[in-house]
């Protein structure tokens, strides 16, 4: 498997069309409540951006009818601090309660639960006893005991000896520091 550059990776990713949909989408939340205001960014959820049409989501019928009436109000400032234009909104309570969030919350928690560089919590027998520091000294000794406790049972890293997780050895043989310094040669 031939290994490419970060910036390789990152630029190729970047100018997929999917990513750059992502991006206005991602641009377009920082922005909403600077536009809408923390009142109305309470009630309301941009959702997609389809084909220059933005859907948000409303917390009651009330509010999206209300909201419709200064659509063209909404739009003009948002197309004012916008890269892109969008041409039209829609205001619905139709995915109001929908659970993509949250669905996305937990692939990102099992990606983590899958990194290499993951190492497992230890346990409560792997664990010192809690001790309150008088120092910072204190502290950073107590700190330094709870790494290499935790790290003891790790495997060593073909290159520079350190502890590394298993699935660094694993996925690159060497530890991430070692394969890092590996691509900037």
């Amino acid at each position: 498997m031939a290994m490419r550059s970060l910036q390789q990776v990152l630029g190729a990713i970047e100018h997929q069309p999917n990513w750059q949909q992502r991006q206005q989408f991602q641009h377009l939340q920082v922005r909403w409540m600077e536009v809408v205001g923390a009142v109305v960014a309470a009630q309301t959820r941009p959702i997609a951006l389809q084909r220059q049409v933005l859907h948000v989501a409303t917390s009651s019928s009330v509010w999206a009818q209300n909201l419709m009436f200064e659509r063209q109000r909404i739009l003009d400032k948002l197309n004012a601090q916008l890269p892109f234009r969008i041409s039209d909104i829609r205001f619905s309570t139709a995915r109001w309660n929908d659970k993509s969030a949250a669905v996305a919350a937990s692939e990102t928690t099992e990606l983590w639960e899958r990194h290499p560089s993951r190492m497992v919590a230890p346990t409560q027998a792997n664990r010192l006893p809690p001790v309150e520091p008088k120092t910072p000294d204190d502290a950073f000794q107590r700190w330094a005991e709870q790494v290499k406790a935790r790290s003891h049972a790790l495997p060593a890293c073909p290159l520079c000896r350190c502890p590394t997780p298993k699935g660094e050895l694993e996925r690159w043989s060497m530890c991430a520091h070692c394969i890092a310094k590996t691509w900037r040669q």
